[in-house]
This record gives structure tokens, C-alpha cells and sequence, in this order.
């Protein structure tokens, strides 16, 4: 094949230059402006749930903008899932509080709920405080098992900042990741589910909120004619160019999501019964993941290779794939860090790859993927 087939690349509804030229044209090319705040309306609309939205310059400074408002604080920790990337984790860290990394389960792959409150009531007893917050992921667009999640969060009157960054457009009993928590994140990189070519937004519960939101995301500046600030503040607030881009990806947003869960299906019906091969998929009716990315499990034994083997034989193939994250509690920087650990992350990471998925992906395309993997895992 003389085409390479990638993950998920960023795909333009054509609407995109028509909001940029009206930031141009109307000068409106700092970080406010119409498309952002129309951009904001929209995405609050998509959620729903009576949310508020906030677009920022990434998934990360929501993140950070969550922990702030949350009042997590040098020598908090925070309850953060292991398997994921690291920008769900390191906002903690910039706050001088220490992330305490739980592990997974396999329904979702996400936050083990039984596992969290393990680690809730261990770290009462060992420190005598309650973690300040409990930070799950919806991995590769997986709803977690937040309901469950939630539920111990208040329990123990702990919020929950709910990383939905990968999962745009995913519910779980029909309502939106992102608005189980007190706060929800999403991003709008290059390969997510829509993009700003940079972004993200926080969502969060009421008006009063963004507009605490908008006051850190823009230097904490007080209300005088002068400039004054009385917290820190940080320059995070998306700008109205991005926000333009934004505005046309929302036009194609309900067909991206329609269409990876088309690819999704295509690889579900390829590999079922396929011994060795295992295609990550709902647990049951109540989830409905956007699968942002494919993933699948090469089981060694079965197939006689491994997934780094299959990775480097599909590059040279003209398929592009990816490991599984490395979960957080094996990452050097976080080596010494508390970690309440299953096997299961581990386990994934040893034996699974994200598969092409993405707009620009063709049924084609998935044909010759499945037809390449299968090759190289047959005995």
C-alpha cells in the first residue's frame, strides 16, 4: 500500500476558514472574541446536564484550572488513575501536591472502583486526611464505571475531576463524560475527536464557576482600571482564532463520532472469533465510547509474536499504531509515588496497540489493517 493510514488525524469540515476570516476581518484575534464565546455555547449545548463551559488553551490547564478551584494545594494528594497520559497526572504536581495512582479494571480499563476506595481509606490512615479530589480518565473514549466512582467520591465527600479528554461525544446511560464531576475536561489536540489545532476546555457547574474560571485563566485580574492581582493567575483562555476552527469542527462533530464507531464496528465483525486477538469493546448497553481510538490485545501465547512486533511490522506496512499507555506508577517520574496497583495496566500495556481509527480511515483501509494484523498473528 503506497498510502499511510494514521491514528487519527485531524480532519476539516471546509467551515473552518470562514470563522478564521471573521476573527481577521474584525480583528478579533486575541484570547476572546465571538468565536469563543459561541464556540463555548456550543460545546455547552453537546454536554448538556445545565453545564457551563470554558474553552482554554489545552486539556492540561483544565485540568489545572479543576485542581485549583478545588483547592488542591502543596501537600494534598489527589486520586489519579494510572492508566493514561501523563497530562492527567502532572497538573497535581504543579500544584505541589502528590498524585496517588490507583489502577484499573477490566470491564473499562479505567479507575477500579473497588481499588479507589482501597486507596481512600488507606491514605486516611496513613496520613489522616482524606485525598482532595479523584481524578478517573475515560480511556480512549471508554466510559469509566463512573457512576460507581462517583457514588465513593460522595461517600467520602471527595469531588471528582473527570478527565473526558478522549472521550467526546461517549456516554454512559445516555449522559455525556464529562458532566458526572464537579468539574469534566476535554481536549481539542490534533488527533482528538474534534480539533482546535490546540485546546481544550473545562466544563464546569454554573455560571458563577466560569466566571472564577475565566478570572485564573486570565491572570486573576482584578475588576480596577489599573492592573491588580491579588491570586495567581495564568494565561490559559483559547483564542478566538482556534475557537474559529473550533466552530467548524463542531459542524462535522456528530459525524466524526458516527463514523469511528462505523470503523469500530468494521473491526469488531473482522476479528470476532479470532483467537488471540482481543478488540476492546462496551461492557455492556449502559456504555457508549466514542472509541476515539481502536485498541486490541495480542495474546503471545496464541499468536506466537507480541504486540511490538506487530507494531513494527504494520509501520513498515503503512499502518501507523501505538502501544497502550504506560501506566503512570511504572514512569520514572512518578517511581516513589503511592500506587495501588491490580496487575491489570500492566498486563495491557505488555500486550495491546491503538489501531488506525480516525475521519480520514476507510473501509478499505480497515480491510487491509485487519488482513495485516491477522498475517502477522497467525501461526
Amino acid at each position: 500500500m503506497d498510502k499511510r493510514i494514521y491514528l487519527c488525524l485531524a480532519h476539516m469540515s471546509g467551515k473552518e476558514q470562514a470563522f478564521i476570516k471573521e476573527a481577521f476581518d474584525t480583528n478579533w484575534v486575541v484570547p476572546l472574541g465571538p468565536n469563543v464565546n459561541a464556540f463555548e455555547d456550543e460545546l455547552k449545548h453537546f454536554v448538556g446536564q445545565d453545564k457551563e463551559v470554558v474553552a482554554l488553551s489545552a486539556g492540561t490547564a483544565a485540568i489545572h484550572l479543576g485542581l485549583i478551584q478545588l483547592g488542591v494545594g502543596a501537600g494534598d494528594e489527589v486520586i489519579c488513575q494510572s492508566f493514561t497520559f501523563c497530562a492527567s497526572a502532572n497538573p497535581v504536581a504543579y500544584q505541589g501536591a502528590t498524585p496517588v495512582f490507583v489502577d484499573s479494571e477490566e470491564d473499562t480499563w479505567n479507575m477500579d472502583p473497588v481499588l479507589l476506595e482501597e486507596a481512600i481509606k488507606d491514605r486516611i490512615l496513613k496520613t489522616g486526611k482524606k485525598p482532595k479530589a479523584i481524578l478517573p480518565v475515560h480511556l480512549y473514549g471508554m466510559p469509566a464505571r463512573i457512576d460507581e466512582i462517583c457514588a465513593i467520591a460522595a461517600n467520602y465527600d471527595i469531588p471528582v475531576l473527570e478527565d473526558a479528554a478522549e472521550a467526546l461525544g461517549s456516554e454512559f446511560k445516555g449522559q455525556k463524560c464529562g458532566t458526572f464531576g464537579t468539574f469534566g475536561v476535554l481536549s481539542f489536540n490534533g488527533n482528538k475527536m474534534i480539533t482546535t489545532s490546540g485546546g481544550g476546555a473545562l466544563i464546569v457547574p454554573d455560571e458563577s464557576t466560569k466566571k472564577q474560571t475565566m478570572f485564573y485563566a486570565t491572570q486573576a485580574r482584578e475588576p480596577f482600571p489599573h492592573y491588580q492581582h491579588e491570586k495567581i493567575g495564568y494565561n490559559y483562555r483559547m483564542s478566538n482564532i482556534c475557537a474559529g476552527i473550533g466552530r467548524g469542527q463542531m459542524t462535522v462533530l456528530d459525524e466524526h463520532i458516527a463514523h469511528h464507531r462505523h470503523v469500530h464496528a468494521l473491526y469488531e465483525n473482522a476479528f470476532e472469533g479470532v483467537d488471540g486477538i482481543t478488540l476492546k469493546s462496551n461492557p455492556d448497553g449502559r456504555f457508549n465510547a466514542n472509541y476515539w481510538l481502536s485498541t486490541i490485545l495480542i495474546d503471545p501465547v496464541k499468536t506466537g509474536t507480541n504486540y511490538d512486533e506487530v507494531r513494527r511490522k504494520l509501520d513498515e506496512r503503512g499502518i501507523e499504531t501505538r502501544p497502550l499507555w504506560k501506566p503512570m506508577h511504572l514512569q520514572p517520574v512518578y517511581a516513589t509515588n503511592p500506587c495501588y496497583v491490580n496487575g491489570v495496566s500492566e498486563r495491557l500495556f505488555n500486550m495491546g496497540l491503538c489501531i488506525p481509527a480516525g475521519p480520514w480511515v476507510t473501509d478499505e483501509d480497515v480491510a487491509y489493517i485487519v488482513e495485516q494484523i491477522k498475517g502477522c498473528c497467525m501461526k
